[in-house]
């Protein structure tokens, strides 16, 4: 079928070193080790962080807990944004997915985080987040001065990312065939995440993103088939206003691990889900108003266009640090 067709596509892609800069595959294979991860790799509680040495073994713990944990929050840190779209646009959303796609085509992904939990919001025990932290140079990588200090001061260290960080086109690979991505039965939970799954997409296609915005909504689908953007649902909720922090702060939900690290983000982020599912379900909103819209873009996963309503900054990094 076309999802099937799509993914071998882009295996084929990443293999032949086509997508992101200059980097190629290591190659690595999975294990079937589903070991507790190293005391040194244990961030937090229930997050682990994941690099160059145990991506394989950590690799394998997520295909595992996504047969019976289907909800992945995610979150990403990337280097800013340093170009802005220039021409005319017929509209802000316009400018704001081309200024998107040309950063995201640019510049390279620092971390994702991601944490799993099943339709209830309950957490598999143990371990609930991997934070999967990614090659990068501070010598020879494009980047916001600005976005990296903020990086640097909630802890990334950037010289453990460029000597044992992770290779995209090793993660791409491995996301291809793990059983989170191409699945009708996995939903995806985000905030604000525009840029998020702009990333995201770069890396199992190996390609980059689609000039036209409603192509790049086309491609998403068929890799993430459920997406609730946290953003969008506050907005039928009038007392959650703001980025992550703030709506987390009203609802009174309490952060694990340091704000702009991708792991304790995600897991923010799932939890805030959940809750702001739960509120908005109080008031009779159907869940398809708001499902598989990314906010802030003007197209959206169905073929109807996403809400006019509150215009976003160009930048979501630029919304989420303001907190």
């Amino acid at each position: 079928g076309c999802r099937e067709w799509l993914a071998r596509r882009c295996i084929d892609k990443n293999e032949s070193g086509v997508g992101y800069p200059a980097r190629s595959a290591s190659g690595l294979a999975m294990t079937t080790s589903t070991v507790q991860p190293e005391d040194s790799t244990l961030l937090n509680d229930g997050i682990v962080d994941v690099w160059v040495e145990n991506f394989e073994v950590e690799m394998e713990r997520v295909r595992q807990v996504v047969k019976q944990y289907k909800y992945i929050a995610m979150d990403t840190e990337f280097p800013g944004v340093v170009v802005r779209a220039a021409g005319s646009f017929d509209s802000a959303r316009s400018f704001h997915y081309a200024t998107l796609r040309h950063n995201c085509n640019l510049l390279r992904i620092i971390q994702i985080g991601l944490t799993f939990s099943n339709e209830k919001g309950e957490f598999p025990e143990g371990t609930r987040t991997w934070q999967f932290n990614f090659r990068f140079s501070l010598t020879k990588d494009i980047f916001n001065a600005d976005s990296i200090n903020l990086l640097e001061d909630s802890g990334l260290n950037f010289a453990a990312h460029e000597t044992k960080g992770i290779d995209v086109e090793t993660f791409g690979e491995a996301l291809i065939t793990s059983g989170l991505i191409l699945m009708d039965d996995v939903h995806w939970i985000t905030f604000h995440s525009g840029y998020d799954f702009g990333y995201l997409l770069r890396i199992v296609t190996g390609s980059e993103l689609p000039e036209r915005e409603k192509e790049f909504f086309e491609v998403l689908g068929i890799f993430f088939p459920n997406i609730y953007d946290v953003k969008e649902i506050c907005k039928y909720l009038d007392m959650l206003r703001g980025g992550l922090n703030k709506v987390a702060e009203v609802l009174q939900i309490t952060r694990i691990g340091p704000s702009h690290q991708a792991g304790s983000d995600s897991l923010l982020t799932s939890s805030v889900f959940f809750r702001t599912r739960e509120l908005v379900s109080g008031k009779d909103v159907a869940e398809n108003v708001y499902k598989n819209l990314l906010f802030g873009l003007g197209d959206s996963l169905r073929s109807s266009s996403a809400s006019a309503a509150e215009a976003p900054p160009a930048s979501e990094h630029e919304a989420l640090f303001a907190d």
